[in-house]
C-alpha cells in the first residue's frame, strides 16, 4: 500500500482516486504518521428474491383511476 503526504494527495487526488476506484487502497500521511486511508466504497450485492413473500400487493392496484381524480390532478377540475 502507497503513502502519501497531505500535501501530495491534495495535488494528486483525481489520480488517487481513479486508483482507489481499480481496487488500491492508499495511506495519507502527515509527518510521516499515517492519518487516513482512502478504500473504494464498499457496494452490497444485490440479491435478487431476496423480499420474496415479504412484500404483498393488494388486487387492484395497477387497476385504472378514477376520471374524477385524474381530471383534479391534471388540473381540469370543475
Amino acid at each position: 500500500m502507497e503513502s502519501y503526504n497531505i500535501h501530495r494527495a491534495k495535488t494528486q487526488f483525481s489520480k488517487l482516486i481513479e486508483r482507489v476506484e481499480r481496487g488500491e487502497d492508499i495511506l495519507i500521511a502527515r509527518d510521516g504518521v499515517t492519518v487516513a486511508r482512502l478504500v473504494a466504497e464498499a457496494k452490497p450485492r444485490r440479491k435478487p428474491g431476496r423480499l420474496a413473500g415479504k412484500i404483498k400487493i393488494k388486487k387492484g392496484f395497477d387497476d385504472a383511476l378514477p376520471e374524477d381524480f385524474l381530471a383534479a390532478f391534471n388540473g381540469e377540475a370543475d
